[in-house]
């Protein structure tokens, strides 16, 4: 019997050396290093891809074309994010923190997919009486539900053939191995080739599948990178631990929009699903408080309204702090820069603190203006009217520069009550329906007057 050959992969990078190394000398990460065993020559050959092969190169002019057919998931939210709901034999990645509610989603996904035909839920770290636990909790009640605990890919891969299902699950991709690499599940090889596998069978069979993936202490899905490049779909879950929403975005997205999100609402009957969030996080916002200001955020064809606060208060050190949740800490200094060199205002003795109320994250620069009117309420101790939205985004030099789609953020905010709206001149010069009473103004002082000076 020969001698058994082995090297050490990098699980980051996928960097391979001869012997063990503490530091990966590609990537630089320590400890990543894990001992994988040499696949035999038997063994080497293609172990999947994403279609049977073409007996020769086809001119683009005569592939047939196909329509992107949908399946509606029953959770709206989940279609919104989806692009308007799962195309057949796409392969989509959910990510998220422990106990975020991964498999409570696709679980209560799949009971509602399952209507047409039978779905297969695979689960590598649950064995069938917990997981049964769980879709009791939910409410799944579906007859053509089949569950499955296995963490050997070949035979979920032979069962998902003899069964023929609508949709796949599998929960994790961590946990699944394949007996002929030899390495231990979740290291790089295993979840490559597992992975590679799945979006085989869902290309040939035009099965969606999903696969749910562990997140590091970094924030970022477990395993190679190349994990997300070969999926259709990355889907992140993401939620404070202090808060009951979830909010679900898409990072890739091969088949609709990257902006899209949905939010959800942790119960003890499971996810719920929030048809109105700028209610939901504008319903706790204290009135006539200093501090407090609401903005309006675009993601995707979704307009959302929430409460930017702010406190600032002497510093109590030799250095001021800046702390930021929900808003880049990089982009409120900037702001707290320009208050203190344009306007006069001084922040250098103070400490500075800013929150999106709810969990949010502001990604966008419409809620500069916000943000710097929020900080100059609290340091001034004046409240900002309680109907009054402000949009817009702040230059250096302490200009304020237009915002796109003003509409749909407007009729949001009209929807919800508000009378009037502070926003940049060439955004309010571009107003086709007065739905609020615009305020416009060019710099950040003409805002500043217009909501602390009578």
């Amino acid at each position: 019997m020969g001698k058994t050959k082995s090297h050490f992969a990098c699980q980051a990078c996928g960097t391979q050396a001869a012997k063990w190394l503490g530091r990966c000398p590609d990537c630089g990460a320590w400890g990543s290093l894990t001992e994988e065993l040499d696949p035999g020559s038997d063994n080497a050959r293609p172990a999947w891809g994403a279609a049977d092969g073409a007996a020769k190169p086809t001119p683009i002019t005569e592939v047939a074309g196909e329509v992107e057919a949908r399946r509606q998931t029953g959770i709206a939210e989940l279609d919104r994010v989806l692009g308007g709901g799962v195309v057949a034999g796409s392969l989509v990645l959910l990510g998220g923190d422990p106990g975020i509610g991964k498999s409570t989603l696709l679980l209560a996904a799949l009971d509602r997919l399952s209507r047409p035909g039978p779905a297969l839920y695979v689960s590598g770290e649950e064995s069938l009486q917990q997981t049964k636990m769980r879709a009791e909790r939910l409410g799944v009640r579906s007859t053509t539900l089949h569950l499955f605990a296995e963490t050997d890919a070949e035979k979920i891969l032979s069962a998902a053939a003899a069964l023929k299902p609508v949709a796949l699950v599998v929960d994790s991709i961590q946990t699944m191995y394949l007996p002929e690499l030899g390495s231990a599940p979740g290291t790089l090889s295993q979840v490559r080739e597992v992975a590679g596998r799945l979006m085989s069978y869902a290309k040939r069979s035009g099965v969606p599948t999903f696969i749910v993936g562990h997140m590091t202490k970094d924030g970022a899905i477990a395993g190679p990178r190349v994990l997300e490049h070969m999926v259709d779909t990355v889907l992140y879950f993401e939620g404070e631990r202090g808060h009951p929403f979830r909010i679900l975005r898409a990072h890739k997205n091969r088949f609709g929009s990257t902006n899209e999100i949905g939010v959800f609402e942790m119960k003890g009957s499971g996810l719920e699903e929030v048809a109105d969030p700028s209610a939901l996080f504008l319903a706790e916002r204290p009135a006539g408080k200093p501090g407090s200001v609401v903005t309006s955020t675009l993601n995707g064809t979704r307009p959302l309204l929430v409460e930017v606060q702010s406190l600032v208060a002497p510093t109590g050190y030799g250095t001021a702090r800046r702390t930021a949740m929900g808003v880049d800490s990089n982009r409120v200094a900037l702001l707290a820069a320009v208050l203190e060199k344009k306007e006069g205002i001084e922040l250098v003795g103070c400490d500075l603190f800013v929150n999106v109320a709810g969990g949010m994250q502001l990604s966008e620069p419409a809620a500069d203006l916000a943000v710097c009117a929020a900080m100059v309420s609290s340091l001034r101790n004046r409240p900002i009217d309680a109907q009054t939205l402000v949009l817009g985004e702040v230059g250096l030099a302490g200009e304020v520069r237009a915002v796109g789609q003003v509409e749909p953020r407007l009729a949001e905010a009209a929807k919800m009550g508000f009378k009037t709206v502070i926003l940049p001149k060439g955004s309010a010069k571009r107003l086709t329906e007065r739905r609020l009473e615009p305020i416009g103004v060019a710099t950040l002082s003409e805002a500043l007057a217009a909501m602390f000076e009578p």
